[in-house]
């Protein structure tokens, strides 16, 4: 019988430093290191923090770029409620929520799932929710040369709901415009379509 077995590759000098530097903190904090629910604590946190950080890995314009394609299409495109999980870099807590993309093609246009995947590689490094935004934006401009992109970011922050201030309903939103998006009336109409549930 085939036993499941969970692969991630990392570098191993890499975990084994964080682990050995894990170890340190809890120690410091008290713990006993020990102790049933702590002896493979270290190794797991160093390869949760690779994974919640591998992308400084990837190259997200190159994963852009490596799915466009000619298309005389010149509507507004949108994906909209893209899940993300990143960690706040002032005090390495999670934040998480959703990013809504739009771009305008000028002959050009991508594969949709890579769009999600420039959200992850961005928000899977130590970050703030501004850059966080301009970076997904910019990125597709790069890519695509389009007439406008636009990338609204909305995110609750553990850093503010369980320390500091403790707001437990706080959402923090985030923008980032450009071409045809910095126009009154198209910025409205994608806000007022990813507001909306057409579903």
């Amino acid at each position: 019988m085939n036993r499941y077995r969970k692969v991630e590759e990392y570098n191993p000098k890499s975990l084994e430093i964080v682990k050995n530097n894990f170890a340190g903190i809890l120690e410091a904090l008290g713990e006993d290191l020990n102790r049933d629910g702590l002896t493979k604590t270290p190794e797991r946190v160093a390869r949760a923090l690779h994974f919640m950080t591998q992308g400084y890995e990837q190259d997200a314009l190159q994963i852009l770029k490596s799915a466009v394609f000619d298309e005389h299409h010149s509507e507004m495109v949108i994906v909209k409620d893209i899940e993300l999980y990143s960690m706040c870099e002032h005090h390495a807590l999670p934040f998480y929520g959703r990013a809504h993309i739009a771009y305008i093609p000028n002959g050009k246009i991508v594969g949709l799932s890579k769009l999600a995947r420039v959200v992850d590689v961005y928000s899977r490094r130590l970050q703030v929710q501004e850059r966080l935004t301009t970076q997904v934006r910019d990125c597709i401009q790069e890519a695509l040369h389009p007439l406008g992109v636009a990338v609204v970011i909305e995110a609750k922050h553990l850093c503010m709901m369980m320390r500091g201030v403790q707001k437990q309903n706080s959402v923090t939103t985030t923008s980032a415009f450009t071409g045809e998006f910095e126009k009154n009336s198209t910025r409205n109409e994608f806000i007022k379509l990813i507001a909306s549930r057409l579903s």
